[in-house]
């Protein structure tokens, strides 16, 4: 077999990952970097099971997500409506736009604050730009191109594995305590529920059920309900493209984790409170590569994961008020649908400049994802059973179990936040 022809499945296999890569991708945000950082640097190598664990538990509710988008030709707004009373989906949007705006805040920041570091230019200038490019972006690249740049801002996160290889680890140690971790009596269930709290966001869910929609959109094809033609075909997409999205979400946490446990942890640097706080920390202890790497790893995720929580909260409203929406689509053609973007991102930079404790914003953040998750996800459940609104294609057996078990760990994680 040539090499050209060797080439062509992987070719193909690149071509078929899209929202659930880009997904997976934008869960390790700047927020998220500097939860798994204090994780690592605040209990070591003993964190490292929760990625692990939660693996399973992101694919199956994102693959339903998108499931759920492909089969309906809707996002995910649009089914809840169908489950939920119209009012308490509009609630939920609204304290998903709050949360979302409380997150791009603190991501333009952190991204401010990385590059800065790495420049020595102003980070405010830095941040504003960082929010100024993102809306040119998102507004004036139609979705069939900028997909295609959000799959190379991926390989930003390559960042954190690339740091790993500057130390020297013990990887039969990483082993162990990845399967036996030795956790403290207490203090670390709090870090345990911060985890999963950024790992299985609400935001996440509207993105890919969305970008199915809009995938199939761009291609002119129809719902499997309406058109089953192409089914097989398109739920191994969609399967193939989650198992390989959270699986590069959670191997770069688990990497962020392992790289802070063996340089931070090890040399007593315990309380991190954000991801450029982090990249600091990592220059005395593991050098000038690690340190550059990490910080723009911040940048480059910064990049991938604004457009998501902006966008995530812009096909959720404007598809529960019935406005035309789509990033294929000029702005002239969505007005609402652009707008509802924009006034995220810059209500993120207000907040940012507002003078609320960064720290205590993302935690309040984290409280309203983690209760609005919790509904978002059972009505999902719901809604992949039911055969007036998935016809045949309604979750499998396995999906259904791992499904439920996914809702379960996020109210027993929210449960947890508000006891901790």
């Amino acid at each position: 077999m040539s090499s050209i022809e060797s080439a062509k499945p992987s070719r193909q296999v690149l071509r078929e990952l899209g929202p659930g890569l880009i997904t997976g991708a934008a869960d390790d945000d700047p927020s998220g970097i500097a939860t798994y950082s204090q994780a690592g640097a605040q209990f070591g190598l003993n964190m490292l099971w929760t990625v692990v664990l939660t693996y399973p538990l992101m694919v199956a509710i994102q693959s339903l997500s998108a499931r759920i988008g492909r089969v309906t030709g809707h996002g995910l707004s649009t089914n809840l409506a169908k489950v939920f009373p119209r009012w308490s989906v509009m609630l939920l949007v609204a304290l998903l736009f709050v949360a979302n705006a409380i997150n791009i805040g603190a991501d333009l920041a952190a991204m401010g604050a990385a590059a800065r570091l790495v420049t020595g230019w102003n980070q405010h200038v830095l941040t504003i730009g960082f929010a100024v490019l993102t809306l040119l972006l998102l507004v004036m690249v139609p979705y069939h191109r900028y997909v295609k740049l959000l799959k190379w801002l991926t390989m930003a996160l390559f960042a954190y594995v690339a740091v790993v290889f500057t130390v020297k680890i013990d990887w039969a140690e990483v082993f162990a305590r990845t399967l036996s971790p030795h956790l403290p009596e207490t203090g670390w269930i709090v870090v345990v529920v911060a985890v999963f709290g950024t790992t299985i966001s609400p935001y996440l869910f509207f993105w890919q059920s969305s970008e199915e929609v809009e995938d199939e959109e761009a291609k002119g094809e129809a719902p499997l309900i309406e058109d089953a033609h192409d089914a097989p075909e398109e739920l191994r997409r969609i399967r193939l493209d989650t198992l390989v999205g959270m699986g590069f979400s959670n191997l770069i946490a688990f990497f962020i984790i392992l790289t802070t446990a063996v340089t931070l942890h090890v040399h007593g640097v315990t309380d991190i409170q954000t991801s450029e706080q982090a990249a600091e920390a990592l220059r005395p202890v593991a050098g000038e590569l690690a340190f550059f790497l990490f910080a723009m790893g911040v940048v480059g995720t910064g990049l991938l994961a604004v457009p998501v929580l902006a966008g995530s909260v812009g096909y959720a409203l404007s598809e529960l008020r019935g406005w035309r929406s789509g990033l294929e689509h000029k702005p002239t053609e969505a007005k609402a649908f652009y707008a509802v973007i924009a006034t995220a991102v810059i209500v993120g930079l207000i907040v940012d400049y507002s003078g609320l404790d960064p720290i205590q914003a993302l935690f309040w953040s984290a409280v309203i994802n983690g209760v609005i998750s919790v509904p978002i996800m059972a009505a999902m459940m719901v809604v992949a059973t039911r055969r007036d609104q998935m016809g045949a294609f309604i979750a499998t057996p396995l999906q259904r179990v791992l499904g439920w078990a996914a809702t379960a760990v996020m109210a027993l994680a929210v449960g947890g936040m508000f006891l901790a």
